[in-house]
């Protein structure tokens, strides 16, 4: 067979040569297959420990299964109708989002004035930035122990003190409904900052050098360098460091079970220990599924609404 080539040139090609020749969609289809290959196993794990869970849950949430039926009941919506006389579980909503609506925007700032300083620092840079990340990298249950020690009447180090400022030390901040709450509260913002802090440290020193310098010769104050150019420019970061704090703010449930099991009069309870007890506890499976559900959707609700309102807003460089 006669090829024409480029400049008038032809060349002599062998037929069977032609036919042997895999096409563009035979290596297309061969990458996918590849591809599809790899990531197999890791959409195993997908389908076994989330997809399957979650399906299974809000399939469970719609069943009365608990230790008073031997064989589930389909009770259709029921289970979510309860939650709305359920006491227990409206004060753990409001715990929740009072927790969320104050420990995410305080991490938020504490982790972003943390990153600031410690971006700056020139001299024991390295130890500044340690100490900051250093909450982040105690498990929460000894997080729990430590700050049960600090709150501890009598003895702790709270307690210790107070006598030292004459106050007596015999405060009780977990065993009062009035202040367990805010105890809690500085113990998650103290543990998730320095987490936080290392997103905005990677934002910051992802911004070209060249805009501060193009700001001082233009004789731009600090605070306006801060709002025209380092804040904008963090933009995208701290709309991943909200998602992330916001989900975190629901899922706290190890400091709970060490310090406070959700009392005093479940002042300090919150939606995913409630959880917790009703699947463990009272193992009522069903009403623990429709609560799993609710927090499911909810949380996925806020996620979208926050990716796709703020990442308009976002600058991507």
């Amino acid at each position: 067979m006669i090829i024409k080539l480029p400049f008038g040139r032809y060349e002599k090609q062998n037929p069977q040569r032609l036919l042997l020749k895999p096409s563009f969609n035979n290596r297309k289809l061969k990458t996918s297959i590849i591809a599809w290959l790899l990531i197999l196993p890791s959409f195993i794990f997908l389908v076994l420990f989330t997809l399957y869970p979650i399906v299974k849950t809000f399939i469970n949430s719609l069943y009365l299964k608990d230790l008073a039926h031997k064989i589930p009941q389909f009770i259709g919506l029921a289970n979510y109708q309860n939650l709305i006389k359920d006491q227990v579980f409206l004060q753990a909503v409001h715990n929740n989002m009072l927790v969320a609506l104050i420990t995410v925007p305080a991490s938020i700032l504490l982790a972003l004035i943390m990153a600031i300083l410690a971006n700056a620092a020139v001299r024991g840079r390295g130890i500044v930035r340690a100490g900051y990340f250093y909450p982040t990298l105690l498990p929460m249950i000894a997080v729990a122990n430590i700050w049960l020690f600090i709150y501890t009447p009598g003895y702790g180090l709270l307690s210790y003190a107070e006598r030292i400022l004459g106050l007596g030390g015999q405060i009780n901040l977990l065993g009062s409904s009035s202040t367990v709450l805010p105890a809690l509260m500085v113990m998650l913002i103290w543990k998730e900052a320095g987490y936080f802090m290392l997103f905005f440290l990677a934002g910051l020193q992802s911004i070209p050098r060249e805009l501060y310098e193009a700001s001082r010769i233009d004789g731009a104050g600090s605070w306006q360098v801060f709002r025209k150019i380092t804040w904008p420019m963090l933009t995208p970061t701290t709309l991943f460091v909200l998602i992330i704090s916001l989900t975190n703010a629901f899922k706290t449930v190890d400091h709970l079970y060490i310090m406070t099991n959700g009392g005093p009069d479940n002042a300090s309870n919150m939606i995913l220990y409630y959880i917790y007890q009703l699947g463990f506890e009272f193992w009522d499976v069903g009403k623990a599924s429709a609560v799993t559900a609710l927090l499911v959707l909810f949380l996925l609700i806020i996620t979208c609404v926050k990716f796709f309102t703020l990442d308009k807003k976002a600058y991507y460089s």
